[in-house]
């Protein structure tokens, strides 16, 4: 069963996640360490603007879901980057919504959990539709749960890379 998130949810992880960020500032400002302070400000800024850049997407179900599923229990952490501020691209939001959260379920069963495992989702808005690069690394213990996963999907995701360490994937959603 999907959780349901209500905004005070929302607000609490939100907060919990600017805290910790603040406190990584804090500590390095304490330890004298202003560079290393400087550079996870710069991180903290490139990362607010791929979240821009998601939300103006006009792709509400997709932009939730990233956006809460480092606060969910995955066994992976996930990254994604907005390659550009597109106009208004209209794709079916619902079903790559529904497709990616059924991807990060059968990674989530395929992957080992507790190891270093890192998701990262490049979005490159085109003028014909939306291209999505999934990238993941870490430890893949059943790579047949994840090709018959893609075998049977109702979008077409093209496997570029399928290893024990490594699955590469790229997918297009045309415009509507």
């Amino acid at each position: 069963m999907e959780k349901e998130w209500d905004i005070i949810e929302v607000l609490r992880h939100s907060r919990h996640d600017w805290l910790n960020k603040l406190q990584l500032i804090k500590a390095n400002l304490d330890l004298g360490r202003i560079d290393r302070a400087k550079k996870v400000i710069d991180e903290i800024v490139i990362e607010t603007q791929h979240e821009t850049k998601l939300s103006n997407l006009s792709l509400p179900k997709f932009a939730a879901l990233l956006l809460k599923t480092n606060w969910e229990n995955h066994s992976f952490r996930l990254e994604y980057e907005v390659f550009q501020d597109s106009e208004y691209i209209k794709i079916d939001d619902g079903s790559l919504a529904d497709w990616t959260k059924s991807f990060f379920n059968c990674l989530d069963q395929a992957i080992e959990a507790f190891q270093e495992n890192d998701l990262s989702i490049t979005i490159e808005p085109q003028s014909n539709g939306i291209r999505f690069f999934f990238d993941f690394r870490g430890i893949i213990s059943n790579n047949q749960l994840m090709e018959t996963f893609m075998a049977s999907s109702v979008i077409n995701a093209e496997v570029k890379e399928l290893s024990d360490s490594e699955l590469a994937l790229e997918v297009f959603m045309p415009v509507m």
